[in-house]
């Protein structure tokens, strides 16, 4: 069974894609709602976050202080770089777990793993393919604006963080073109063709 990841940049369309992958009954493990479930569960990264980023690391009710962390890490690539050493090899361990737990019954040629920075994290080399999901980058700040209801200069902050469009599209073992013009179906078609052995 192959592990495919699914990257884009933010707004690209990413989790719609593995909306539709999984209605056809595909298993995804979405990296960035479990990296922020484990910010909040797992003793070894609560521990480790702490010593990097002090108590104010967390509130009274134990969670994250997520406004706290994003106002260092936004402002200081260094920062960023120790959280993500953390917290990417945590959620590369919570994968091989969750893909080991995952039933013989289960009779699909691959599985998903969507991630926002698949490449920039390096956790691309857990997967054996990686899918990107391509938008130009006008629609993807107009989709971001309206879902988060945020500023123009607040998505172009996030989309510097990213690697560019072409450079994960060359990197990538196939591209899904979500610009509502590019019927989605037919492509997510003819990428579970690509990745079926014949």
């Amino acid at each position: 069974m192959l592990k495919i990841g699914v990257t884009g940049g933010i707004g690209s369309g990413k989790s719609l894609v593995c909306k539709i992958f999984a209605s056809l009954g595909y298993k995804i493990y979405e990296a960035d709602h479990r990296a922020k479930w484990l910010m909040n569960h797992q003793p070894e990264l609560i521990e480790a976050i702490r010593d990097l980023f002090g108590e104010k690391a967390y509130l009274d009710d134990g969670t994250l202080d997520r406004a706290y962390i994003g106002g260092i890490v936004f402002n200081d690539q260094t920062q960023l770089a120790r959280l993500n050493s953390i917290v990417h090899p945590a959620t590369g361990k919570d994968f091989d777990q969750w893909v080991e737990q995952i039933p013989p019954s289960y009779q699909k040629p691959f599985v998903l793993k969507e991630a926002a920075i698949l490449f920039e994290s390096g956790a691309y080399r857990q997967s054996d393919a990686v899918i990107t999901v391509y938008a130009p980058k006008k629609l993807r700040i107009e989709r971001v604006v309206n879902r988060d209801n945020t500023t123009v200069e607040a998505v172009l902050n996030r989309m510097d963080k990213q690697w560019p469009e072409w450079k994960k599209n060359q990197l990538a073992d196939f591209t899904i073109i979500n610009d509502g013009l590019h019927p989605l179906t037919s492509q997510i078609v003819s990428a579970i063709q690509f990745f079926t052995p014949a």
